[in-house]
C-alpha cells in the first residue's frame, strides 16, 4: 500500500488500517485452502504458486503493521490506550506469519497428505480459518465502537462476536484430536519423519484459532478497559 494512501485513511480515522490490517491478515490464511487443495494433488508447482500470493499478503501485512506503529499519534485521544491498539494490531500479525511458515515448511517439505484423512483435515482446515474471519469480524466493529465511545449495543454485539470466536476454537481443539486419532491409525503406512512433520503441521493450523482467539481477548481487554 502507498504510503500516502495510508496516510490519508489515518487521517481520517486511526482505527481503519487496523481494520484493513486484520482483513490482510485474514486473506492470507484463506490462501491455505487453495494451498492444501494443491497439496493433496501433489501438485507443488501449483502449490508453490499460492503460497507466493500468501508471501505477498504476509508483506503487505507487515508493512501495515509497521506504518501502523509508526503513523499512530502518541497523543492521539481515544477510548483505549495506544498500547492495547499496538499489542492487538502484533497480535494480528501473527496470523500471517504463520500462514507464511505453515505453507513454507509444508512445500519445502513437499509433504503429502494421506488421503484417508484428508477430509479430515479440510474441515479442520476450514474451522481455523472461520476463526480468523470471526476474528476480522469483531475488529471491523472497531469504528463502531470508536463512535459511540466503547459503551451500549455495539459494545453488546462485539461481545457476542468473541463468544462465537471462542466456540469456534473449541470447535478447532475438539477437531484437533479426531485429525491426530486418525494419523494415528495410518502411521503404519507413512515414512516416521513424514509422520512427525504432520503432527506439527496440524499443530500449526490450530495455532491459526488459537492466535484469532488472542485477538479477541485484545479486544476484549480494550472493551474492559
Amino acid at each position: 500500500m502507498p504510503g500516502n494512501t495510508f496516510l490519508s485513511v489515518f487521517a481520517k480515522s486511526p482505527i481503519k488500517p487496523i481494520e484493513e490490517h486484520i482483513r490482510k491478515v485474514h486473506e492470507a490464511s484463506e490462501l491455505l485452502l487453495p494451498f492444501f487443495a494443491a497439496v493433496y494433488q501433489k501438485d507443488w508447482v501449483k502449490a508453490a504458486e499460492v503460497r507466493k500470493d500468501i508471501v505477498t499478503l504476509e508483506k503487505d501485512a507487515d508493512k501495515m503493521k509497521r506504518e501502523i506503529r509508526i503513523n499512530l499519534p502518541r497523543g492521539l485521544f481515544l477510548p483505549v490506550d495506544r498500547t492495547d491498539i499496538l499489542e492487538l494490531v502484533a497480535q494480528q500479525d501473527k496470523i500471517a506469519n504463520k500462514t507464511k511458515d505453515i505453507s513454507g515448511r509444508v512445500l519445502g517439505r513437499e509433504l503429502e497428505i494421506p488421503a484417508a484423512i484428508q477430509t479430515d483435515f479440510h474441515a479442520y482446515i476450514q474451522r481455523c480459518i472461520d476463526a480468523t474471519a470471526m476474528a476480522s469480524e469483531a475488529i471491523n466493529e472497531l469504528d463502531e465502537l470508536l463512535e459511540t465511545g466503547f459503551r451500549g449495543r455495539e459494545v453488546d454485539l462485539v461481545i457476542k462476536m468473541v463468544e462465537k470466536l471462542d466456540a469456534i476454537e473449541h470447535d478447532t481443539d475438539e477437531m484437533q484430536i479426531k485429525l491426530r486419532k486418525a494419523l494415528r491409525g495410518a502411521e503404519a503406512e507413512l515414512n516416521p519423519v513424514d509422520v512427525m512433520f504432520l503432527y506439527r503441521t496440524i499443530e500449526w493450523i490450530g495455532d491459526l484459532a488459537d492466535i484469532a482467539q488472542k485477538v479477541g481477548s485484545r479486544l476484549e481487554i480494550m472493551l474492559a478497559r
